[in-house]
């Protein structure tokens, strides 16, 4: 049985889900709460699981992998049933290039540890943590969108669901959240639209999940 440490918000650990449920695989998802307690990714448990204090977390009998991007490529090398790359070598990179340009790029600067230490060392406001956020959606976003008007199709690319839009799916849920205004980036919405259609992101989706609060 695989077991996901995770968090309902964590866009990585929601990446992830997507993953699980599109292949079909079983797995135990245990909940590292990110705020509750001082954050349950403090815990000398969790700190020794994972000693970066992140989350997601896949635990597959004696492997502990972290990094969702690494989890996602392992799942597709060894359960490739629902594979989320295509055998094409140049479309394949292409993808994953423009999944980290997401999960490299963008993530990072809005992760939550982030945004609390813009908040409390630096003492800026909420209204500014916010603006803050939706600068770097807005940058990563404009670039995004411009790449995708070229492939066209119902996905990220073409007609296939690839590792591309189970990334970009749970960025759009966050520009969502954080007010970002999507009326500039139709191609971005649209693919969000027709990715939950699919049964695999609404059982994926943060709503859906045991600890959601």
């Amino acid at each position: 049985m695989l077991t996901l440490y995770g968090y309902w918000r964590s866009s990585a650990a929601y990446r992830v889900r997507i993953a699980l449920n599109l292949k079909g695989l079983s797995y135990h998802s245990q909940s590292i709460h990110l705020v509750k307690d001082g954050g349950q990714q403090h815990q000398a448990d969790y700190q020794t699981l994972n000693p970066t204090e992140l989350v997601p977390t896949l635990v597959d009998g004696d492997l502990v992998l972290n990094q969702s991007m690494a989890i996602l490529q392992y799942l597709d090398d060894l359960y490739p049933e629902y594979p989320l790359m295509p055998k094409d070598k140049v479309e394949k990179a292409k993808i994953m290039a423009f999944a980290l340009d997401i999960a490299c790029e963008m993530h990072p600067t809005n992760n939550l540890r982030v945004l609390q230490y813009l908040k409390k060392p630096l003492a800026h406001s909420q209204e500014e943590t916010e603006t803050w956020y939706r600068h770097w959606l807005t940058l990563g976003f404009d670039a995004l969108e411009s790449r995708l008007l070229e492939h066209g199709g119902d996905y990220c690319f073409a007609d296939e669901i690839s590792m591309a839009d189970l990334v970009l799916v749970p960025q759009v849920y966050n520009a969502h959240r954080y007010q970002l205004d999507m009326k500039a980036y139709p191609k971005i919405q649209s693919i969000y639209e027709n990715c939950l259609k699919l049964d695999a992101f609404q059982k994926a989706s943060p709503e859906q999940q045991a600890d959601a609060t």
